[in-house]
């Protein structure tokens, strides 16, 4: 069941839209505090997780890194640049039903997956850094 709407979850939900950049909790809250000086990191963090449960928005969790938040909430794949951190979009089509191919799922009810590529990003390529 979904509590009722909160000005604070709304600027949280306007942030994640306008920056549309697979964003950390720490870059939507300074996207939010410029405008809005009194908000807690505390704050934003709650209304990210309960928009993330609720589908409004989805969560990366990015393995060795901050966790990252997508506007675009169907199912996707992403790549993570190995120089800068950056997560993009993947424009290919999502493979569905990868979970059937496990032979030993140690019990497990598989819920869903994310797929994250690695690679170098063009900004990073452009300055050498590969």
């Amino acid at each position: 069941m979904k509590s009722r709407n909160t000005i604070q979850r709304s600027l949280v939900l306007e942030a994640v839209n306008r920056l549309k950049c697979h964003a950390t909790a720490d870059q939507i809250y300074a996207e939010i505090a410029k405008d809005h000086p009194t908000i807690s990191k505390a704050t934003v963090y709650r209304n990210l997780a309960l928009l993330a449960n609720w589908g409004e928005i989805r969560r990366l969790e990015i393995p060795g890194g901050a966790d990252c938040f997508d506007h675009r909430c169907h199912d996707h794949c992403h790549v993570r640049c190995a120089k800068c951190g950056r997560v993009f979009d993947v424009d290919m089509e999502f493979v569905t039903g990868l979970e059937k191919g496990i032979h030993d799922s140690h019990g497990f009810f598989f819920t869903g997956y994310d797929i994250l590529f690695h690679g170098i990003c063009p900004d990073c390529q452009r300055s050498g850094q590969h």
